[in-house]
């Protein structure tokens, strides 16, 4: 026995001197399924080179815990993320260790969500020796970080939060050879604030899922293992409306346009002219309101930037506008469907005064 647990001993520390390009090779394997993944915001990026790293489910040899998702400097310029990801293994699942590289490697084809839909990385990408942000799928503060692009990204979304690869009702996806090439390429392991991360995680019982019920308090973080700065974002309940984790709209302009809803086919003809004809002036008014609000936010901005306000004061800000324009939001869809329920009862009224058919 204590010859075994000396072998099991050296076999731990070797693991810690293996390469980088071995590194994603050392797994966990696990005979219960990982939880589906949290909904949570993404916190404002805190600076140039900071690249995002998703949250994920680990296992501390009993329960399974939420590593927060949070931001990370590049260890090398020109270096790529590529995610953890559990994978089943024929009778266990297999923990896939991250890595930093040049190319992005396989991640099981999870939809991490903020540039990581399963295939590569949309968030940013490397030019000469600074990182461009992707604003269409990251939280990128515009008037601290000027390196940005908009680039919109067209993909499946999903109404569930898988968060592993293969078994009964995992993300079916194998990997290109691309990908399996990125494999075996140069690797860097997780950085020392990272481990540290999941460290502290690991240490923190309301991580678990046991106790958390796959809500988390602290989702995601603006830094590694600082899980106390009020940037970080908790966990929220899923609903039908929100994508796999896409931002919310900090401004109206990066609000989706607005869904015009043709009237339903009542066959009552002048109800449903007048329905489109309420949904036209619904939808004018609405898009009168996005306009003056992104006005009024962009002067704001104009005025923080002649007073060289600072980070925190610009931060401050931004928040600010993000909750006027998902009150924005969330007022508009209310709206709409309040038109939309008064249209149905003049449709279930038709229905029933209709003349029924003659059964045979």
């Amino acid at each position: 026995m204590r010859n075994h647990l000396i072998r099991s001993l050296l076999l731990a520390i070797g693991m810690l001197f293996l390469s980088g390009a071995s590194f994603a090779q050392i797994s966990i394997t696990v005979g219960i399924a990982p939880p589906p993944l949290p909904v949570y915001e993404q916190p404002v990026c805190p600076g140039e080179g900071y690249i995002w790293t998703p949250g994920y489910w680990a296992w501390d040899g009993d329960d399974y815990y939420w590593v927060p998702g949070t931001w990370v400097l590049a260890p090398e310029v020109g270096y790529l993320w590529t995610p953890p990801y559990w994978g089943w293994g024929g009778s266990a699942f297999i923990f896939h260790a991250g890595y930093w590289g040049p190319v992005v490697g396989f991640y099981g084809g999870i939809d991490y969500g903020f540039g990581y839909f399963g295939r590569g990385f949309e968030g940013g990408r490397w030019e000469h020796d600074h990182f461009y942000y992707n604003r269409e799928v990251t939280n990128v503060n515009v008037t601290v970080i000027h390196n940005v692009y908009e680039t919109k990204v067209v993909r499946e979304t999903r109404e569930n939060r898988v968060s592993y690869n293969g078994g009964r009702g995992g993300i079916e996806a194998r990997p290109t050879h691309e990908e399996e090439r990125a494999e075996h390429e140069h690797h860097l392991a997780p950085v020392a604030e990272q481990t540290r991360h999941v460290e502290e995680a690991r240490s923190n019982r309301e991580f678990k899922h046991s106790v958390n019920n796959g809500r988390p308090p602290i989702a995601a973080t603006s830094k590694p293992a600082e899980f106390n700065r009020h940037e970080n974002t908790p966990a929220r309940e899923t609903t039908r409306a929100e994508g796999n984790g896409h931002n919310p709209a900090v401004h109206p302009k990066d609000l989706p346009p607005a869904e015009h809803r043709p009237a339903p086919n009542t066959g009552n003809t002048k109800q449903d002219q007048k329905y489109e004809k309420q949904q036209e002036q619904l939808s004018r008014k609405q898009d009168q309101e996005r306009q003056k609000l992104q006005q009024q936010q962009e002067k704001q901005h104009q005025q923080y930037t002649k007073q060289k306000a600072d980070a925190a004061r610009t931060q401050q800000l931004e928040q600010k506008h993000q909750q006027q324009t998902q009150q924005l939001e969330q007022k508009h869809t209310q709206q709409q469907q309040h038109l939309e329920q008064k249209q149905q009862p003049h449709q279930t009224s038709h229905q029933q005064n209709a003349p029924k058919e003659k059964q045979h």
